[in-house]
């Protein structure tokens, strides 16, 4: 039935752009000491696989850095990404499946829409519900669905490092969460790492997770002493720990190290007196060169196109053109305000920056490095607030940069989302693909710069007031609670995004925006009523009403028909 309302509202509107007539709006549970039982390959049972081997083979290592909250703007800093730039394919056009922290890395590791992987939201409402969180991942399969799973039956040494999933946390006088299938090597850091120090993170020993506890120093202590303490130095060490033993080891091997950089800090008050929202290590808090690659008196204002842009004309339009409700509502960041935060956030990549060269001058001639975050973030941008979690350019562009053996510098002008990298992943181990990813291997561009098999991207959000809560609330306010669900169908040049204005949970009002990029950085007013651009949005809309029909979820099979969405 949503379906349904969904295809009958694009076709309303879709006849008002093409003809002016108008239309009326129309069990995941885990034992008591936390270990799982063996993940099962059931699901993928007529995969042609690789069997495992205790030896590389010729098979290549991978390392993929993913970065936190890393907004576009922050690329001409990081030394790092120029290198790879240089180096390694770049990818202008790739996209997140939403801008929300666990929503997006539960596609990444799954290669799933967030309706295939039922995570939904970032947090779970303290356990009452399983729309999001750690709590809808393990009680929805994708742990065992997750490609590092596959890579580990294959015979890959498999490493995760940093941050994991909201709400896969540990606090004192609480359990542990349960052992993750996939990895020999699981180092997560809890979310108070988010504040920079005072943290704990896990080790694996026996299929048991251990517990360690980085304490901070006093605040009388040294700023090296602060330094070595710092979440991003703790991370990088474990990092290098990894490859420095998985190098000198016989098997292949899979790592990803994800940064809490240069997310915000979550508690109202700092760790340390003075700390800012973006708090850098203390080595990278002065000097014009502490913003990396360009200096801190340089990054102004220009470098976030659309600050405090006019939203009168961004108003979404009903099924039958009329205004729908305004949902931007929030206040705009002062540019004051967010050049100080642009500036912060610079700072605090320098840790990240660092690491990132640390392992391109580690790895051998066999390993392919992968660069992306988990979402962008927004500034003042659009005429909101500080944040993420809309369907624009701003929050849901993501970096992505591939070095490695025969991967041909330069651009491609593939569109890419996250849900590609498990694809990729995996057919770089030797595997095909497990037929329930919905996104397909990046492989075939590496050695092809021209080659372009995907226009479009498709994103999907759910409202966070249906579970609250959210870890960012306390600097981004309601601002993230009123940004509607959507489903949304981006471009190269363009994107068509339909919001559900109405906030009610089993109630539904569409509402659509369009943007067109070509000479525009970002989404000026919504043109999706003009004449001049009705076959552009027919088409979208007639992506959005297929993808609608999509609706596979958890193990099942995507069909053919479903992964042609995207050409």
């Amino acid at each position: 039935m949503q379906h349904l309302k969904r295809a009958w509202a694009g076709l309303c509107l879709l006849a008002l752009i093409t003809s002016t007539a108008a239309c009326g709006k129309g069990d995941g549970s885990v034992p008591p000491d936390g270990v799982r039982p063996p993940a099962t390959t059931s699901n993928v049972s007529s995969v042609a696989e690789v069997a495992p081997a205790s030896s590389r083979a010729g098979r290549p290592n991978m390392v993929v850095v993913v970065l936190d909250d890393f907004s576009m703007d922050l690329v001409q800093t990081m030394r790092s990404m120029q290198r790879m730039r240089r180096t390694g394919a770049s990818y202008p056009w790739s996209f997140v499946t939403d801008s929300l922290c666990c929503v997006s890395r539960s596609s990444f590791f799954t290669g799933q829409y967030p309706h295939q992987t039922g995570v939904l939201t970032n947090t779970s409402h303290q356990g009452t519900s399983t729309l999001g969180g750690w709590p809808a991942y393990d009680v929805h399969g994708n742990p065992e669905r997750a490609f590092n799973v596959r890579l580990q039956e294959a015979g890959y040494n498999t490493g995760f490092v940093g941050k994991f999933l909201n709400e896969y946390e540990w606090s004192p006088g609480r359990a542990l969460p349960p052992v993750v299938p996939g990895w020999s090597t699981f180092n997560t850091v809890f979310g108070s790492a988010y504040d920079g120090w005072d943290f704990a993170s896990t080790s694996l020993v026996d299929q048991r997770l251990q517990l360690t506890q980085h304490l901070a120093p006093p605040a009388s202590a040294s700023n090296a002493d602060k330094d070595r303490a710092y979440a991003g130095t703790v991370i990088g060490d474990l990092a290098m720990d990894f490859l420095t033993r998985s190098e000198a080891a016989d098997a292949p091997y899979f790592l990803e190290v994800a940064l809490y950089a240069p997310h915000n800090r979550t508690n109202p008050k700092g760790h340390y007196p003075g700390d800012p929202l973006f708090p850098p290590m203390f080595r990278d808090r002065t000097g014009e060169r502490s913003c990396g690659r360009v200096a801190c008196r340089k990054l102004t204002v220009d470098d976030l196109p659309g600050h405090g842009d006019d939203r009168s004309d961004n108003r979404p339009r009903l099924a039958n053109g009329k205004v729908g409700r305004a949902w931007n509502t929030a206040g705009t960041l002062s540019a004051a305000v967010a050049v100080r935060d642009l500036r912060d956030r610079a700072r605090m990549a320098r840790s990240a920056d660092r690491l990132i060269t640390r392992i391109l001058d580690s790895v051998g001639p066999d390993t392919y490095v992968v660069l992306t975050s988990d979402n962008g973030f927004h500034l003042g941008q659009n005429g909101m607030g500080r944040g993420k979690g809309t369907p624009y350019d701003t929050d849901v562009r993501v970096p992505l940069l591939v070095t490695g053996p025969g991967v041909v510098p330069g651009k491609r002008r593939e569109v890419t989302s996250n849900i590609d990298l498990a694809s990729t992943f995996e057919e770089l181990a030797g595997l095909v693909p497990a037929p329930f990813r919905s996104g397909q291997s990046l492989v075939p561009t590496f050695a092809q710069p021209k080659l372009v098999r995907q226009g479009y991207a498709f994103l999907e959000h759910t409202q966070q007031t249906l579970t609250g809560g959210d870890p960012d609330a306390a600097f981004t306010g309601s601002e993230l609670d009123r940004i509607p669900s959507f489903t949304a169908v981006r471009s190269r040049t363009a994107l068509l995004a339909r919001f559900d204005l109405d906030p009610r949970a089993k109630r539904t009002t569409w509402g659509y925006e369009f943007y067109r990029y070509t000479g525009k950085e970002y989404e000026v007013a919504n043109e999706v009523t003009r004449r001049k651009h009705r076959d552009e949005v027919a088409v979208l809309m007639a992506k959005l009403a297929a993808f609608d029909a999509c609706g596979v979820a958890g193990d099942q099979p995507v069909p053919a028909e479903c992964r042609t969405l995207r050409q």
